[in-house]
């Protein structure tokens, strides 16, 4: 029987942490800012992982300072984590929360033209 948690669900968990923190307190680019790490995935071999990030604005100059940091990222969590081999970090945004915030404006829209031609509700 499977376990029920991978080894590589739990680097990839500890490691989502430990990235929040790191670029919270650590990173030093002014154009990394207000980054949220909303998950990780860390292949089976732990040779590479995915970090998906959001933010309030995204653009090409936090994703390239992101990848510019990625270095010191992978040493900082290779010390904090005591790994033997540490993944290497690819950046990716989350378009989740984007397409969430224009789903909420679509029922909202939709809700209010209901609203417009049912006046007795």
């Amino acid at each position: 029987m499977a376990k029920e948690f991978s080894r590589s669900t739990r680097v990839a968990e500890q490691m989502q942490r430990e990235l929040a923190d790191l670029i919270m307190f650590e990173v030093k680019d002014p154009r990394v800012t207000m980054v949220t790490i909303t998950a990780v995935e860390v292949t089976g071999d732990m040779a590479h992982a995915k970090i998906f990030y959001s933010a309030a604005k995204s653009s090409q100059s936090l994703q390239n300072g992101l990848e510019k940091s990625a270095g010191f990222l992978r040493t900082q969590v290779a010390k904090r984590m005591l790994l033997r081999t540490v993944p290497q970090l690819h950046f990716v945004y989350d378009e989740s929360i984007d397409v969430g915030i224009k789903m909420a404006q679509l029922i909202d829209a939709a809700r209010a033209s209901d609203d417009k031609l049912n006046p007795e509700k």
